[in-house]
């Protein structure tokens, strides 16, 4: 009963800042602003378009086509009947959806989670993705759940399901402030970003079953993604902040140094891990860099 009803007062809280797209099985949620070259931006664990709508997307509007969309099951995107939660299966999805829109290998945007699935999509699908730009990316297997993701914890799809339509929604509810220190932290949290950022879908009932999902699923993928990455063309760059509690900066950014050609890593001092929303010039500035690296569309080099 609560649980409905906090899913309802969070959707009309927090409704759709986008539009959708049908790709197979799947309804996308997606934002679509400004205009240049295109950017395609990829959220993280639990997350949704916000974390990137707060503060970073203005900054980067002026100059760029940005786009950001909600993975498969988060926010208000929906994971198809016969969609897994497989890296394989989201960076598909968003390669078709790379593909319906027209765009011709744009950069794409990773966070946290989104890291992975950006590599992903561009190890499996590389003729849709000009460039990678990894912000705080899970990028290696690692041998623990960071603590704040415990309770995402439950292997059967049942157990996940009773849970979320439970208990989640009022444990998170009181959970709430010390679980944003934890994912912000050694930064602040902004007052207004629950209200502001959208993150309020964070409490949704559907969120916390797809973000169990999600975590459950990455055992199968992240060995032999990792083992893949020498083969990546294209311009890649990754920061950290150099204070994450989430990630660790040296197993999933320093790490990468020496396996992708080319690859630029920034670690910014004392930042956490969600950079676009407490670092959004920082963040901004990196992205900007590893898009001017980017060659120019197919189009563009036509005309030249």
């Amino acid at each position: 009963m609560f649980s409905g009803g906090a899913a309802r007062w969070i959707e009309k809280a927090a409704p759709p800042q986008g539009r959708f797209i049908d790709v197979d099985d799947v309804r996308l949620h997606y934002l679509d602003v400004g205009a240049g070259p295109a950017i395609v931006m990829i959220h993280g664990l639990g997350g949704q378009m916000g974390d990137f709508t707060y503060a970073l997307v203005d900054k980067l509007k002026d100059r760029y086509r940005v786009i950001v969309v909600e993975r498969p099951g988060s926010g208000y995107s929906n994971r198809g009947a016969h969609s897994s939660a497989r890296l394989g299966s989201q960076a598909k999805t968003i390669a078709e959806f790379i593909q319906v829109l027209g765009l011709d290998s744009p950069l794409v945007v990773g966070h946290s989670l989104g890291g992975a699935v950006a590599l992903t999509v561009a190890l499996d699908h590389p003729e849709h993705v000009g460039g990678l730009a990894l912000i705080a990316p899970l990028t290696h297997p690692q041998t623990t759940v960071p603590p704040l993701f415990n309770g995402l914890v439950i292997p059967f799809p049942w157990l996940r399901w009773i849970v979320a339509w439970t208990i989640a929604a009022p444990a998170a509810i009181t959970q709430q402030e010390p679980a944003a220190k934890i994912l912000f932290g050694p930064e602040t949290p902004p007052d207004d970003f629950a209200g502001k950022g959208a993150e309020l879908l964070s409490l949704h009932p559907r969120t916390f079953y797809s973000a169990s999902t999600d975590l459950m699923a990455l055992g199968e993928d992240l060995p032999g993604l990792s083992e893949r990455y020498a083969s990546l063309d294209m311009p890649v760059g990754v920061v950290f902040g150099t204070g994450d509690r989430i990630l660790d900066p040296a197993l999933h950014g320093e790490a990468m140094v020496g396996k992708i050609a080319g690859l630029e890593l920034e670690l910014i001092a004392g930042g956490g891990h969600m950079l676009p929303v407490t670092q959004p010039q920082r963040t901004a500035d990196f992205i900007v860099r590893i898009a001017q690296r980017v060659s120019p569309p197919v189009a563009e080099r036509m005309r030249a």
